[in-house]
């Protein structure tokens, strides 16, 4: 009886082991700056990702064949710095987390995607990928494209060329001011808009253009004072975070009666910074804004703002809801969690938006990993007039939807020369 019943006690703690194992998390590492110049930015992105895990979670979480798993957001603060970010890749890797989430800074992606390549071959055994939401540096899509990296957003030539077609469409605009970041993306925007703007506008004079210091500027006053000076009847700007907000305060209270044609001029302060003298001044451009006016924006916006009701907690992308959605059915189709069979049923993997009501529709490019997706360009007003049902951040502004391009229309050539496993 004894060596019964101990073998009927082995069986059980077996059982329970694999029961255990089975609902272990999927691990997903999300490398920001969640403190520092940017941590707002960073704090905005994990709302987003910590929502749409839940959600993921409330159906069940993830099915593969041993069982449902659920999903964990796990956080590595990169404090805002290529090299912080790196020693927190190799932790995450350390812990056998394999997949990494980082998108605010494309210096940033620039690095962990040489270092994922790197980590992938010397350890096949554990292998990883990258999944972008915003690091739009066009090139981690072309000339340093990665079998193990994929972009959920639109890469910064992509927003760049709807911006510049309302821009160009304006024809009270005769004098345009360029400015940036001084880094990858930065320069990139900069470039882009003085090249996308002689072919769509000859006409149009770049009156200046600057690159300032990333993150460290604390009064943009003398910037202002140069665009205004100059005589700029718009700005084009890459700026995200503080940068942006600071910008577009100093802006106001220099009086600077000039159009901002902006990536991320709809969130993270930037609408309460610039009140009343932005109405109909502020654009931005984005693949989804709260005020799209369908019911599926509308749920979807309104489950958000129910789980975080504070207006400094109004920040969300459909983008990282569809990146979570897309790879959570990847996983699925793979049967797996290991990275190369995760990353073939991710490329030319389609989003029909099902699973967010419909919201988001798109597809995973499979030359280049570059997701597919519409793109909308707005512009600031005051809420409850028509197209702007909701404000931002609670500042009694919001943004209405001026041209919406499908996501065909998104779509630019690329030149990526992937290797693949």
């Amino acid at each position: 009886m004894s060596f019964v019943r101990h073998l009927f006690v082995l069986c059980v703690g077996l059982l329970l082991a694999c029961a255990a194992g089975a609902q272990q998390p999927i691990r997903l590492a999300l490398i920001e700056g969640l403190s520092g110049s940017f941590a707002n930015a960073g704090e905005a992105v994990h709302r987003n990702l910590v929502w749409a895990a839940e959600r993921v979670n409330a159906r069940g979480g993830v099915n593969l064949p041993g069982g449902r798993r659920p999903l964990e957001i796990v956080r590595f603060d990169s404090k805002g710095t290529t090299e912080e970010a790196l020693a927190m890749f190799k932790s995450a890797m350390d812990q056998g987390i394999g997949f990494v989430l980082q998108g605010n800074s494309s210096a940033v992606a620039a690095a962990l995607i040489d270092a994922l390549n790197k980590h992938n071959q010397r350890s096949p055994q554990r292998r990883a990928l990258f999944l972008n939401y915003s690091a739009v540096e066009p090139s981690l899509t072309n000339e340093r494209c990665s079998f193990w990296h994929f972009r959920f957003d639109a890469h910064a030539d992509m927003r760049l060329a709807a911006l510049m077609d309302v821009l160009a469409a304006d024809r009270t605009v005769s004098k345009v001011y360029l400015i940036g970041q001084d880094y990858s993306f930065g320069q990139h925007v900069v470039r882009k808009a003085r090249e996308m703007l002689a072919q769509r506008r000859p006409d149009l004079q770049v009156v200046g253009e600057e690159l300032h210091p990333i993150g460290r500027i604390k009064d943009f006053l003398p910037y202002v004072a140069k665009i205004k000076a100059a005589g700029a009847q718009a700005v084009v700007t890459g700026n995200w975070g503080n940068d942006l907000t600071l910008m577009i305060k100093a802006a106001r209270e220099a009086g600077l009666d000039a159009k901002f044609y902006t990536f991320y001029g709809n969130a993270l302060g930037a609408p309460a910074a610039i009140g009343e003298a932005g109405v109909g001044r502020v654009l931005a451009v984005a693949e989804w804004h709260p005020n799209v006016g369908t019911p599926a924006s509308d749920a979807f916006y309104a489950a958000f703002r129910q789980r975080f009701p504070r207006p400094e907690d109004d920040y969300v992308h459909a983008r990282m809801q569809a990146m979570i959605e897309m790879l959570v059915a990847a996983i699925e189709r793979a049967g797996s969690t290991d990275a190369v069979a995760v990353a073939r049923a991710l490329e030319g993997a389609r989003f029909d938006g099902g699973t967010l009501g419909g919201l988001h529709e798109g597809v995973m490019r499979a030359a280049d990993h570059q997701f597919i997706q519409p793109l909308y360009v707005s512009e600031m007003r005051r809420a409850g007039e028509a197209g702007t049902r909701f404000d931002n951040e609670g500042s009694g502004f919001g943004f209405r939807t001026v041209r919406h391009v499908p996501a065909a229309q998104t779509e630019l050539p690329h030149a990526c020369r992937m290797e693949r496993p």
